[in-house]
């Protein structure tokens, strides 16, 4: 359960998700250089919109796609809260596939693996690149690129994933319902 995770803050110290039982909650593997970085403002939206009525955002910096989030956890917030004006937590930066990934993320990819891209400016770019990495890729619960979100319902389940490509409106709306 997602409850029995432990992760990082962004300043050091250790955040149990245990304490955001009866929240919902919204964890999103961010990058600071990335085509979909502009993601930044509506996710912080939706914080501002919803916080009050228990959402809660995990905002986990991961450098693994395209070395896009090259700085550190302090640039990393110095960025977000410059450009974005985010207030959200930011947790450690982290991997989030492979060895050393987060234990999190190997329990959110066991609950929701990947589904496909959505139809984006991106799509095609995407999907050419992981074939010629992988042409097993789309068959694997990995984490693709930056901006993947998992939503938790209140009692903690895993209750959808949205590719980078999803429509934010899609994840808002995922959000409200289970508020």
């Amino acid at each position: 359960m997602i409850y029995d995770y432990t992760i990082t803050t962004g300043k050091g110290g250790t955040l149990n998700l245990a304490d955001y039982k009866g929240k919902v909650i919204l964890v999103v593997n961010t990058a600071t250089g990335c085509g979909f970085t502009p993601q930044y403002a509506p996710i912080e939206q939706l914080y501002r919109d919803y916080h009050d009525q228990g959402l809660e955002i995990l905002d986990i910096p991961c450098n693994q796609f395209g070395g896009q989030a090259p700085g550190t956890d302090e640039e990393i917030h110095e960025f977000c809260t410059m450009h974005f004006n985010t207030t959200f937590p930011q947790m450690k930066k982290a991997d989030v596939n492979g060895p050393d990934e987060l234990p999190l993320y190997t329990y959110l990819k066991s609950q929701k693996g990947f589904a496909g891209f959505e139809e984006h400016q991106y799509k095609d770019l995407l999907e050419k690149m992981f074939a010629q990495a992988d042409p097993e890729w789309d068959k694997k619960p990995d984490i693709k690129w930056n901006f993947t979100k998992f939503v938790i319902d209140r009692d903690g389940n895993v209750v959808a994933r949205f590719e980078p490509t999803a429509d934010m409106a899609k994840v808002e709306a995922c959000v409200k319902a289970l508020l």
